[in-house]
């Protein structure tokens, strides 16, 4: 899997936004470097979706690449529902519910599966929204380090 140029501005305008609103909702700083690199190389999944009705994903990191086994170019156009299987769909929308009425949230646990079907459970996970300079919800974004293969 290929990093995307850092030099795309709309990836480094994405990661800041990430950073920003991270830092702004969590009250801390996603990585001690908080640079676009450190993220996009960062040993752990880092996950955003734009505000459709129907989100897609617009951002996953070298990590999340992996773990989802799919290149830049085929997770940034899966609608994030479908990282969970069907039967997993429901949790998940009650955790965006949750994390809509609190702010964040920084302890889901859930099951996703990959594109070739491997299923495995993220434990521990921050989920935020993506809040744009005006304070508009722009997205939503995801990172979690637990993680574990189910048979």
């Amino acid at each position: 899997m290929q990093e995307p140029s850092v030099e795309n501005g709309y990836q480094a305008e994405l990661v800041d936004l990430l950073l920003n609103s991270f830092a702004q909702v969590v009250g801390r700083p996603l990585l001690p470097d908080n640079s676009t690199k450190a993220v996009y190389c960062a040993d752990f999944p880092v996950l955003a979706h734009n505000g459709a009705e129907d989100p897609v994903l617009t951002y996953g990191n070298l990590a999340a690449q992996k773990l989802w086994e799919m290149s830049w170019e085929a997770l940034t156009v899966l609608p994030s529902r479908l990282t969970a299987e069907t039967a997993h769909r429901a949790q998940r929308d009650a955790m965006f519910a949750e994390m809509r009425a609190n702010g964040f949230i920084e302890n889901y646990s859930g099951v996703r599966i990959s594109a070739s079907g491997r299923r495995f459970e993220i434990r521990n996970a921050v989920i935020w929204p993506l809040l744009n300079e005006t304070g508009q919800k722009v997205g939503e974004a995801a990172t979690f380090k637990e993680y574990s293969f189910l048979k």
